[in-house]
C-alpha cells in the first residue's frame, strides 16, 4: 500500500501565501496556468541571476531573487539534469519554502489528488509487480510527483550506470533498436555499457535537423542504419513538430511525416535490446511492438516520464503482451522526475 502525501497544489492554496515562479517555458507556462485556474496568486517570476536579462514571461519582468521580498514559497518550474543546477535547487531549500509542482512533459493531466483516486487500483496494480527496489522507487517518485518535496525524488534517485550493470547487462552481441536516437547520443551510451561492441544498431530520428547530426554521427560505422521515421502503432503518416527541439513530438500542429512499426523494423531481423524515448509516443510504440516483445522478449528501457499515466499504463501494457518479463523502475539524477525509466528483461 502506497501513502501519499498533501499534493503540492493543495499545500500551496492552503498557505495564501504568494508564489514566486522559478523558470520560464513550458513547464512555467503549466505551472502558471494551474495556479491561474486555482487561484494562487503569484508574486513574479525569476531565474538563475545569469539568465535574468529583464525579460518578460507571462506579463511579469524577471528578475533575481535577490529582488523579492517578504513570506513567499518557491514553486520551481524548469527542468535541468546539470549537477551544479541541481545543487543550486537544493541549497535553495535551506533558506526558502521551495515546492517543485508537477506538470506533465506531454499532456494536460496534473497529478493531484483527484488523479490519485481517479486511477489508484492501477497504481497498485503496477506496484504489485516491481521487486523491492523498484517499489520504494515507485512509491518516493509518485510522492514527489504529488507532493512536491525534493527530498522524497532524491531518496529514490541512483546513477544510470547501476541500471545497466545490474538489470541490463548489454553484451557486445547486441541487435539494438535505438527509437528517438536524438543525435547519436544514445548510441554512443549503448556502446559505452556494451564494451563497445554490437552485432547491429537501426536508429529513428523524426526531426529532420537532428536526424542529419545522427547521420553525420554514425557515418563510417558498419551495421548501422537510420531512419528519418517516427516510431507508432501503425504504419502511414502523421503530422511531427519539431519547433520544441529535443522535445519534439507528434503534434497536430506539425508537418507530416512517415511513421513505422516496431514489428515492421524487427520482421526478419534478430532484435536483443530496444530504447524508446519518444516524446510521449511510448504507448503507441509499445502496442506497434506486440509480436517482437511476445515472441523476442527484446530487453526493454523505455522512459517513464512524459505523461503522467504512463507510469502505470505503460509496465501493466508489456506485463498484458508478455508476461515472462520481470519489470524495473530506475529514477536518474534530474529535477523534476524526468529521467525515470523502466527496464524489462
Amino acid at each position: 500500500m502506497i501513502r501519499f502525501p498533501e499534493s503540492s497544489w493543495d499545500k500551496i492554496k492552503k498557505s495564501e501565501k504568494p508564489v514566486l515562479i522559478y523558470g520560464m517555458g513550458n513547464g512555467a507556462d503549466k505551472v502558471i496556468d494551474e495556479f491561474q485556474r486555482l487561484e494562487i496568486p503569484i508574486l513574479g517570476v525569476t531565474a538563475s541571476d545569469a539568465f535574468v536579462r529583464g525579460q518578460n514571461f507571462r506579463g511579469f519582468t524577471v528578475k533575481k531573487l535577490s529582488e523579492f521580498d517578504g513570506d513567499f514559497i518557491i514553486a520551481v518550474a524548469f527542468a535541468s539534469c546539470i549537477p551544479e543546477v541541481i545543487e543550486h535547487i537544493l541549497s535553495l531549500g535551506n533558506n526558502y519554502e521551495l515546492i517543485v509542482p508537477c506538470v506533465p512533459v506531454i499532456g494536460n493531466e496534473i497529478i493531484n489528488s483527484d488523479f490519485i483516486n481517479k486511477y489508484r487500483d492501477k497504481i497498485e496494480d503496477v506496484y504489485s509487480l516491481f521487486d523491492e527496489e523498484s517499489k520504494k522507487i515507485f512509491s518516493g517518485c509518485l510522492s514527489f510527483m504529488l507532493g512536491g518535496d525534493l527530498t522524497d525524488l532524491f531518496k529514490v534517485t541512483t546513477d544510470k550506470s547501476e541500471a545497466f550493470s545490474n538489470i541490463l547487462k548489454l553484451t557486445p552481441n547486441e541487435h539494438y533498436l535505438d527509437l528517438g536516437a536524438y543525435r547519436g547520443d544514445t548510441i554512443d551510451e549503448f556502446l559505452h555499457y556494451s564494451g563497445g561492441g554490437y552485432s547491429s544498431v537501426i536508429a529513428l530520428e523524426p526531426d529532420a535537423k537532428t536526424f542529419r547530426k545522427l547521420s553525420e554521427h554514425i557515418d563510417g560505422m558498419t551495421d548501422v542504419t537510420a531512419y528519418q521515421k517516427a516510431i507508432h502503432s501503425f504504419s502511414g503518416v502523421v503530422k511531427f513538430n519539431s519547433a520544441a527541439g529535443r522535445q519534439s513530438s507528434i503534434d497536430s500542429k506539425g508537418k507530416e511525416i512517415e511513421t513505422v512499426t516496431v514489428d515492421e523494423l524487427c520482421e526478419g531481423k534478430d532484435v536483443t535490446y530496444i530504447k524508446m524515448d519518444v516524446e510521449g509516443a511510448e504507448k503507441d510504440a509499445i502496442l506497434g511492438a506486440a509480436k517482437t516483445l511476445a515472441e523476442k522478449k527484446p530487453k526493454l528501457n523505455i522512459a517513464l516520464y512524459h505523461k503522467f499515466t504512463d507510469i502505470f499504463e505503460l509496465p501493466l501494457l508489456i506485463k498484458s503482451i508478455n508476461p515472462d518479463y520481470k519489470i524495473f523502475l530506475r529514477r536518474h539524477p534530474y529535477i523534476p522526475c524526468w529521467d525515470m525509466n523502466l527496464y524489462c528483461i
